[in-house]
């Protein structure tokens, strides 16, 4: 074991910089690490977890290959959704295979190969097994990297109540996993995404580094934001509307500035225009699992912002991006800054042909309401431009931002915004897996049903990163005594023999009543580095063997709480976790 005294440069969060300077990971290339002593211990302490719990269910435990032929995918769609985000390969005869990202296929082949019945059902199978996906911008150590280790299951059942069991099942073998972790959690609903299927939850660690939003209310309703859907508001009478009126608008390429200018030149009978009175036209370039580029616009609110993984959720398999200067210059009809809605049916204004892009709109776009926004002709916007009546959307897109305040979508009152690190998913896959690859059972009657699916995953070693993340101050690793890479850490503080004969002795007694045991016995380190690399290490108990050896007296030292107390070797023993 090793230990850096200087941060690592790439570390930009706290498990990172501590993973790496205490010894237990060592990075190979971006998003790839390697395994050291100290880092196979924890993680082998948080996988002991997970089989406990796994196996208390009735899960079976398997181990499928990482490398896996195209076939499989092929079949369910999958080898084309994934795009750029998995690695493939081909062997010396040119057949394709892939490092599997997930691992639904296989399992899904290997049940129809050794089942038929419905007596041989329900069943729950399991791996803990490393996954690969090419991210485009690895980052943050183990939290999100290009190898990565999953316990990953499935269930099959031949009817939806089996599924339901299935599924609940798992997800309460979830929270005791947490639990037992010392894991602060919250489950939210969450988008299926490429795994498809009808129910889908996260459990998400609250944490200010998450790569995810999620959203909750005092009412109990939580969701990530991909899944957050708005309640339209009922459609507005716009009979007495005023007909929309094109005005000049010079320099006014973005809300704000339009805004401004509306206030100068054109202000309300009462009140003054707002950013949410504007409709903001998003050109957003679509790129297809089969490399078609397709431009969508939709309209939003002007006080709010295209959140990006929304889009992905709505518009996905989709690789989703803004619209680029080129796609401008292709699409003429779309002027740059002034875009306003048209009709399916041809332009709301002026007489140039359609552009044959789709228009969307936000869920709040609904019939009746009426906006300031782009008349698709430069420098000029439009007032009362009203939705049903001036123009008719091809479609709704819920990809707005979701901001504090927001009423959620089952009455539960306002929202509240958080970050938080996804640490487990699980799904109700239903039958999407079973029918691509014709995996069925017959049923009581004799009849040929299709299996339905659940699958569940937890990132393991994003978990050690999770842990570390929540468990650090500024010397070190303090880890829960659950996933900790020893009981206890002994540490021979001086250069007398009887010292390091105490030391060892303790280490015997401790081994002999079954607790694991780091013992630092280096003879040449003065006991300031071997107390550095002590609070680096992050074992939560710590013994000091010094001075007072001779004398049966030593140091306990508890790593949670910085408390250091004189104590016998006789009662030091029961000041160890049970």
């Amino acid at each position: 074991m090793r230990t850096l005294r200087e941060d690592p440069t790439d570390a930009d969060v706290a498990s990172h910089k501590w993973l790496v300077r205490a010894g237990y990971i060592r990075r190979q290339a971006p998003g790839i690490f390697a395994w050291l002593p100290l880092g196979l211990k924890v993680r082998a302490r948080i996988e002991a977890i997970v089989h406990e719990e796994m196996q208390r269910i009735g899960a079976q435990h398997v181990h499928f290959p990482a490398l896996l032929p195209k076939e499989p995918y092929e079949a369910t769609g999958r080898w084309a959704e994934y795009g750029d985000g998995i690695f493939r390969l081909k062997d010396r005869k040119g057949a394709d295979y892939l490092l599997a990202p997930t691992h639904e296929e296989v399992f899904t082949l290997t049940v129809k190969d050794m089942y038929s019945s419905y007596k041989d059902l329900p069943l729950m199978v399991y791996q803990i097994q490393d996954k690969y996906r090419d991210e485009a911008r690895p980052r943050a150590g183990l939290l999100r990297g290009r190898e990565f280790s999953m316990k990953d299951a499935y269930s099959f059942d031949y009817t939806d109540a089996g599924l339901e069991a299935s599924y609940e099942a798992q997800r309460g073998a979830y929270e005791r996993i947490f639990q037992r972790l010392g894991l602060e959690y919250v489950i939210v609903q969450a988008d299926a995404g490429a795994m498809g299927g009808s129910r889908s939850e996260e459990f998400l660690h609250p944490t200010e580094i998450g790569e995810d939003t999620f959203v909750r209310t005092a009412g109990g309703y939580a969701a990530n934001v991909e899944a957050f859907r708005v309640t339209p508001p009922k459609p507005v009478d716009y009979s007495q509307t005023a007909s929309p009126v094109v005005f000049d608008s010079p320099d006014t390429p973005t809300i704000d500035s339009l805004v401004a200018l509306a206030n100068a030149q054109h202000p309300k009978e009462s009140g003054s225009w707002q950013a949410s009175d504007t409709l903001k036209n998003v050109v957003l370039a679509l790129t297809h699992p089969d490399d078609t580029r397709e431009l969508v616009i939709v309209g939003i609110p002007g006080d709010r912002d295209v959140d990006m993984k929304r889009a992905e959720a709505v518009f996905g398999p989709s690789v989703v991006e803004q619209a680029t200067d080129e796609d401008f210059t292709k699409h003429p009809g779309l002027v740059k800054g002034y875009i306003g809605p048209w009709s399916s049916k041809g332009p709301v204004l002026g007489e140039e042909s359609s552009t044959g892009i789709r228009f969307l709109v936000d869920p709040r776009v609904v019939s009746g309401t009426a906006w300031v926004t782009g008349a698709n002709e430069h420098e000029r916007h439009v007032f009362s431009l009203v939705c049903g009546r001036d123009f008719t959307p091809d479609g709704v897109a819920d990809i707005a931002q979701v901001k504090d305040g927001d009423e959620a979508p089952d009455g539960s009152g306002p929202i509240e915004t958080a970050r938080g690190m996804e640490i487990g998913h699980v799904f109700q896959l239903g039958r999407k897996y079973a029918e691509a690859l014709g995996l069925k059972v017959l049923d009581e009657n004799g009849s040929l049903v299709t299996v339905t699916m659940g699958s569940y995953g937890i990132g393991v070693t994003r978990l050690v990163a999770v842990i570390a993340e929540a468990n650090n101050d500024d010397k070190g690793l303090i880890w829960p005594e659950a996933v900790a890479p020893f009981d206890v850490h002994i540490v021979a503080a001086g250069k007398d023999e009887t010292v390091f004969s105490v030391a060892e002795g303790l280490a015997q007694q401790c081994e002999d009543i079954g607790k694991t045991v780091l013992l630092d016995d280096r003879p040449k380190l003065s006991p300031g580095v071997k107390f550095a690399d002590a609070e680096i290490f992050g074992v939560p108990h710590i013994v000091i063997v010094g001075r007072g050896a001779a004398e049966g007296m030593v140091e306990y030292w508890n790593r949670r709480s910085g408390e250091r107390t004189d104590v016998s070797l006789d009662a030091v023993l029961g000041l160890l976790p049970a």
